[in-house]
């Protein structure tokens, strides 16, 4: 099983520089694989953008991958996207995997000048400029049902070519060929259950035959809220109140986490395991950077070994 961990973007007064240096320093000597963000664009909590989190990560690390999972990109213009992952790419020495997806039916859309009727067509589109961006040598040229670009000087291009490695986020069946399609490999949300998930496995197994990909090639895996504590319903309280900080009253957001003792947690990732992760994204949700580091270190002491 390969291991990754989030990264703390709370930023509850002022940003705890010191802790989240410490935090990833922390994550690297541990082994973990990569450090990871997640986007909310719009929404109450107070978190630090993710793309300009890993451009900070990028400059306190030497060998952890960079990720963020995922990206909403329908919700931004493609070519100024391109550059900012671009430029977190080349800060990183190429250590970067970029998780996107279209979003949903609930997002804010008209907030940010996109019709709600074309955002998938819109999103495809825009993951094809990305990629010709920075895959075309300059000047790029494209031609879409939305953007036309025509002797475009892009430059510089990312460390990995042809691009970073790209992760998708999807659910219905549609989404998840589209993933296989046109992805690297796909990241099960947080927000869904680990039943889902296993739902999801199958449809996208079975669309990597269907297409003829490699499935050695196609990296499966998920994002698991998780809090450990000796006292199981001290452990739920957290893990609920730190979902409550992201999703609000989102319906069901209480059914997703793994949360209890280290044996209960141990279980519940042991299921993520065998549904058919073969990464899995831990991702405590303390207060603070201090919690999460508290976490993480228990996890790699008391749970993680014990996972198969």
């Amino acid at each position: 099983m390969r291991w990754c961990i989030s990264i703390p973007q709370l930023d509850t007064g002022s940003f705890d520089a010191s802790g989240v240096k410490a935090y990833l320093a922390r994550a690297e000597d541990l082994g973990f694989e990569g450090g990871w963000t997640l986007e909310q664009a719009i929404g109450p909590t107070p978190l630090i953008a993710p793309l300009e989190m890993l451009a900070y990560a990028a400059a306190c690390t030497e060998r952890l991958r960079l990720g963020v999972g995922v990206l909403v990109s329908s919700l931004h213009d493609p070519l100024q996207l391109a550059a900012s992952i671009t430029a977190v790419d080349r800060l990183s020495h190429g250590r970067l995997d970029v998780g996107v997806a279209p979003g949903g039916g609930f997002r804010r859309f008209a907030a940010f000048g996109v019709d709600p009727e074309t955002f998938v067509g819109r999103f495809t589109e825009g993951l094809a400029l990305m990629k010709a961006a920075w895959s075309q040598e300059s000047p790029v040229r494209f031609e879409g049902r939305f953007r036309q670009v025509e002797d475009l000087p892009l430059e510089p291009k990312p460390v990995q070519r042809p691009h970073p490695p790209i992760w998708f986020g999807a659910n219905a069946p549609r989404a998840l060929a589209r993933a296989v399609r046109l992805g690297d490999a796909f990241l099960g949300a947080g927000s869904a259950t680990t039943a889902a998930f296993a739902d999801q496995v199958t449809t996208i197994r079975a669309e990597l035959d269907r297409q003829g990909h490699d499935p050695t090639g196609f990296t499966l895996a998920k994002r698991v809220y998780l809090t450990v504590d000796d006292d199981p319903g001290r452990a739920r309280e957290r893990v609920v109140a730190g979902l409550r900080r992201i999703y609000g009253r989102m319906p069901g957001i209480e059914d997703v986490p793994v949360s209890g003792t280290p044996d209960d947690v141990v279980r519940g990732l042991q299921e993520v395991a065998d549904a058919g992760a073969e990464m899995i994204l831990l991702n405590p949700l303390g207060a603070d950077v201090a919690e999460d580091r508290e976490q993480m270190e228990r996890l790699v002491a008391d749970v993680l070994p014990h996972v198969t």
